[in-house]
């Protein structure tokens, strides 16, 4: 999720083009609105769908507010109000396999909650003496958090044994800062970070230098995926399949891309490109059987992108078809 990397204007924007990297005709645009989320200044940021229960969830940068959307329903609802156990923003979300919801504050660390009761069940938090700003994380099928840290370029890890403990430090599991591309002044490097199914490499996104990431869970090993037919630049966040299909939401640019990537995770060939004004800042995605939810932010109305291009309209949840 955030930070955005400039402050280009949407005016900037061209028109809706959706394309094909094949050279295949351009299919038709297909984003609606899934669900509503209520407030005048929400900017969310995160989302997270519970795949037992197709419970939708959506954090706001501004203020830490989570929502939760239950299937079929067009307005999501508060779950855990602005200010809960002293969170600040919501950055990334996760629902594990266990049902629970994992809540990044970028000022802070992590925090886990009993999706039925809202229930604080662990929080791990950031060395408050180095700066820090906790963006995104995945959760591996031995039940492993992997979080990323975008001043830093680090991921820090949460084992089940911690979170078994219920509360520490949260610790450094890999060092990217000398395998990304030395960034200008104030920029971010990792934002987006996703796992394969399998549980063997992390994927995490540098979104200055359009660069995809590759950690090797049994090794230890970093490399760069090599990137065919585009780039990452601007990419936040992140949503892989289990066949090898990864989705990436571009910020500032309001687009959508889809690739594929080779079985080791390697490669990545880009294969999609969606470029719409009405995804209104997409900060990241999370893709279900039938559709891919994308979070509209609308960072540039009023919220933290400037200069500011006016006010929001109601936020909401996106919902885009054919990606």
């Amino acid at each position: 999720m955030r930070k955005l990397s400039s402050a280009l204007p949407v005016a900037a924007l061209l028109a809706v083009t959706t394309a094909l990297t094949t050279g295949a005709a351009p299919s038709p645009a297909r984003v609606s609105t899934a669900f509503t989320l209520p407030g005048a200044k929400v900017y969310p940021e995160g989302i997270a769908a519970d795949a037992r229960t197709g419970t939708v969830y959506v954090g706001s940068y501004a203020d830490g507010t989570v929502y939760r959307a239950r299937p079929g329903t067009r307005t999501a609802e508060v779950f855990l109000p602005s200010g809960t156990d002293g969170r600040h923003t919501a950055n990334g979300l996760r629902v594990d396999a266990r049902g629970r919801l994992w809540v990044t504050d970028s000022t802070a660390g992590v925090a886990v909650y009993d999706t039925a009761t809202g229930t604080r069940l662990a929080r791990f938090e950031a060395d408050p003496a180095v700066p820090h700003f906790i963006n995104d994380l995945t959760i591996t099928p031995d039940g492993t958090a992997y979080l990323t840290d975008s001043v830093r370029a680090v991921v820090y890890r949460v084992t089940p044994a911690q979170l078994r403990a219920g509360s520490g430090a949260l610790t450094v599991g890999y060092d990217l800062s000398r395998q990304v591309t030395p960034p200008p002044p104030g920029k971010f490097t990792l934002n987006g970070i996703t796992s394969d199914a399998a549980g063997r490499y992390l994927l995490a996104v540098d979104m200055t230098a359009g660069e995809l990431h590759r950690v090797d869970l049994a090794t230890g090993a970093l490399s760069r995926v090599t990137l065919t037919g585009g780039d990452l630049k601007a990419a936040d966040g992140l949503d892989l399949s289990p066949t090898g299909t990864l989705r990436a939401a571009h910020n500032i640019t309001n687009t959508l891309t889809r690739w594929q990537l080779t079985p080791d995770g390697t490669h990545a060939r880009l294969l999609h490109t969606l470029t719409d004004p009405a995804l209104q800042i997409p900060t990241t995605l999370a893709h279900t059987p039938t559709r891919t939810l994308v979070v509209r932010s609308q960072f540039d109305k009023g919220g933290p992108m400037t200069p500011s291009t006016g006010t929001p309209t109601p936020f909401t949840v996106a919902a885009v078809r054919g990606l």
